[in-house]
């Protein structure tokens, strides 16, 4: 099988996807960035975002934009493969800028031709959040379709997409579904 271009990793909070995206990683390449879309507005999203790089080691160059993804990809040189952890984040970003729907999704189809374009593999990494319940919120639930309709985009463009749950990681393209080993 030839290497991807392009894997998607989805999942729930705290289900394996982002571990599972270093792993992935790890296999393909050498010249590894990290694109992080986390700001810390507050100690414990500091915390987080410590572990997290922690959890990384030092075997990733780390970049942090929580806005412009597909221009810092653009401009990315001396990688082979970068992990874009995460989209959700990044929706949220934009969302909080004040970026109604249809830029939202202008910005994922950028970014999609930012990544058709690149010279590096990208692995890039969301939460599933259409699962629940309908949100209370008119900006909560903007947040939920504008999320599902942009993991459809990327959906179609992943060589290779993985959904964990539970802490397993199930491989669902290419066919055939296939639990991924950890």
């Amino acid at each position: 099988m030839t290497q991807p271009s392009f894997v998607l990793i989805g999942g729930g909070a705290r289900s394996g996807k982002s571990s599972f995206a270093l792993e992935r990683a790890r296999t393909l390449g050498e010249r590894r960035v990290f694109l992080a879309t986390a700001e810390a507005f507050d100690a414990e999203m500091g915390e987080r975002i410590e572990q997290h790089r922690a959890t990384r080691g030092g075997d990733f160059r780390t970049l942090e934009e929580p806005l412009e993804v597909p221009r810092v990809l653009a401009q990315l040189r001396d990688a082979d493969v970068v992990v874009v952890d995460c989209l959700t984040l990044w929706i949220s970003n934009l969302l909080l800028r004040g970026d109604d729907q249809a830029a939202i999704l202008a910005h994922v189809d950028t970014l999609l031709d930012t990544i058709a374009q690149a010279s590096f593999r990208v692995v890039l990494v969301s939460n599933e959040v259409g699962m629940g319940i309908v949100p209370e919120h008119a900006l909560a639930r903007t947040f939920r379709d504008v999320t599902g309709l942009a993991h459809q985009r990327l959906a179609r463009a992943a060589d290779e997409i993985h959904v964990a749950i539970l802490g397993v990681v199930l491989r669902l393209r290419p066919e055939p579904v296939q639990v991924q080993p950890r």
